[in-house]
């Protein structure tokens, strides 16, 4: 079970960043607030799920930079950003970057919590892929070099016959790992196999490196 989420204000002006964190802890939700950008980015990776509430201009860091910062981490964490100095440019870029939500100050009490609620639910659903995926990493992990090699190329949709002619061996052996390969990476068909590969985007390498 995930734990509970924690939304994080980055806002450079003292009175907003005080009067959006007690908003949000009257409505029950955990919350720690920044000066700036660069604080955030002092504090330890977020675990748990939540979202960013982002000043899209602050002094330093702007939010924007904010934003590509958190991508490159690999935590791209969900943003909802508020500016009182809003412009269309600057908006398309925030959603292009995966922003949840675009406010102008002085925004609606409810329009900023319904935007948390939402990317608080985002924040779950890429969390629980990352999870997922890294099961599945470990279940690639558990196969032999040369039942990699059979996944790789049974998920193209090669027929075991041809598995076995470009890797050299009897249609028999490849049948053998193919069912060991199903067994570790718990697919219950090929259909299961060929998502598990998309997923770790496993493809046919170039065996003769094998």
């Amino acid at each position: 079970m995930m734990e509970e989420p924690t939304v994080f204000v980055v806002d450079d002006d003292p009175s907003v960043r005080r009067s959006v964190v007690r908003l949000l802890e009257s409505a029950g939700l955990r919350v720690e607030g920044f000066p700036s950008g660069e604080a955030f980015l002092e504090r330890e990776t977020p675990r748990g799920p939540g979202c960013v509430v982002l000043d899209v201009r602050m002094s330093g860091m702007s939010g924007l930079e904010l934003q590509r910062r958190l991508h490159a981490t690999g935590r791209p964490m969900a943003i909802v950003f508020i500016t009182g100095h809003g412009d269309v440019p600057m908006s398309v870029a925030a959603m292009k970057g995966g922003a949840v939500d675009f406010l102008l100050k002085p925004f609606d009490d409810e329009a900023l919590l319904a935007a948390i609620d939402r990317a608080i639910g985002r924040d779950r659903g890429w969390l629980h892929e990352q999870q997922e995926l890294e099961v599945l990493r470990a279940r690639f992990a558990r196969l032999t070099p040369r039942e990699q090699q059979v996944f790789a190329l049974v998920t193209t949709g090669m027929l075991n016959k041809q598995v076995a002619a470009r890797l050299g061996t009897s249609e028999k052996t490849i049948k053998v790992h193919r069912g060991r390969t199903m067994t570790k990476m718990e697919a219950g068909s090929l259909a299961d196999l060929v998502r598990h590969a998309e997923r770790l985007q496993v493809t046919a390498w170039n065996l003769d490196s094998k």
